[in-house]
C-alpha cells in the first residue's frame, strides 16, 4: 500500500500540532526550520535504527548491534514484511535504494552489501576506507557519512569515492553526522547525540538550515525510557512528507515543513 494512502490508516499520539521549537536567541533562531507534525504511527520499539528510506511508497528500515536487518516495515502496523538478516559480526548502519539495488553500510567491518530490491538477494559487496554511518543519494552518486564532519560521493558503478565534502556551519566543522536524507536538492543529516537535524548545501558543505527535534524525543522518553538518540530520516517526494524516528522508539513520525524545504 503506497504511504500517502496509509496516512491515513492511523492516528494516534497527535496531541502535537505544531513543533516549532521555541526561540532561544534571536542569531540562533535563524536557521531554524519550522516543521508540523501530521501523524503518528506505531514503530517497533526494539528496532536500533540505522537508517530509514521510502521508494515507490514502500518504506524500509535497517537496524544494527548484534540483531543487525534490513526490513520492509508495513507504516500503519509498524510490522516488519520481509527481512534480510545480517551475520551476527556485522554491525550494520544505514541504506538507501537507487537503480531497483538496495546499498547498506556496515559500522567498522569498512564494508557495504548491494541486494536485488526486489528479491532480497545479496548481489555484490563494495568496501572504503573510512566507518560506515548514513548513506543516501542524489541521483547520481552515493553520499555516504562516517561520523565525522565529511561526507563521501561514490560513483554508482565503479563505487569508487569521486570526492569529499566538508560541512561546516560559518567557520566551525560540524562533526557527528549520521543517518542522511537527499531532499529536493540538500542532504539533511542527524547529528548523532543531538535532536538536530541539519540541512547541508552539497554545493560548499554549509549548513543552511536546522530542524529541532527534542519535542518529540522527550515524549518518546517518556513513552520508553530505553529511547535513544534520534536517527531516521525518510522523504516522500510526492507528499512532501518527512519520516522521522530514532533508535528504540515507540513511534514514527510524519511531518511537513511549514516552508518549502528548498527555501
Amino acid at each position: 500500500m503506497k504511504i500517502v494512502v496509509r496516512f491515513a490508516v492511523f492516528s494516534c499520539l497527535l496531541i502535537w500540532v505544531s513543533c516549532t521549537p521555541k526561540k532561544k536567541d534571536s542569531t540562533s533562531d535563524l536557521t531554524l526550520i519550522p516543521y508540523t507534525v501530521v501523524k503518528a504511527f506505531p514503530h517497533d520499539p526494539t528496532s536500533f535504527i540505522q537508517g530509514l528510506t521510502i521508494h515507490q511508497g514502500k518504506l524500509f528500515e535497517s537496524t544494527g548491534q548484534d540483531n543487525s536487518w534490513i526490513s520492509e516495515v508495513d507504516i500503519a502496523s509498524g510490522k516488519h514484511d520481509k527481512k534480510i538478516i545480517l551475520d551476527k559480526k556485522y554491525f550494520g548502519e544505514g541504506i538507501c535504494i537507487l537503480n531497483n539495488k538496495l546499498y547498506q553500510l556496515t559500522w567498522q567491518n569498512r564494508i557495504g552489501f548491494i541486494y536485488d530490491l526486489k528479491t532480497f538477494n545479496k548481489i555484490g559487496e563494495f568496501k572504503y576506507n573510512h566507518e560506515g554511518w548514513g548513506i543516501t543519494h542524489n541521483g547520481k552518486n552515493l553520499i555516504v557519512s562516517d561520523g565525522t564532519n565529511k561526507l563521501h560521493f561514490l560513483d554508482t558503478l565503479t563505487l569508487k569515492e569521486m570526492s569529499t565534502l566538508t560541512v561546516k556551519d560559518k567557520d566551525d566543522e560540524v562533526d557527528d553526522l549520521n543517518e542522511l536524507e537527499y531532499i529536493e536538492g540538500y542532504i539533511f543529516a542527524n547529528q548523532w547525540q543531538t535532536n538536530y537535524i541539519l540541512k547541508i548545501d552539497p554545493a560548499t558543505g554549509e549548513v543552511v538550515g536546522r530542524m529541532d527535534i527534542a519535542p518529540l524525543a522527550e515524549k518518546m522518553n517518556l513513552l520508553n525510557p530505553s529511547a535513544d538518540v534520534l536517527n531516521g530520516i525518510a522523504y516522500e517526494q510526492k507528499s512532501k512528507t518527512l519520516l522521522i524516528t530514532g533508535k528504540l522508539w515507540p513511534t514514527l513520525f510524519a511531518i511537513r515543513f511549514q516552508k518549502p524545504a528548498t527555501n
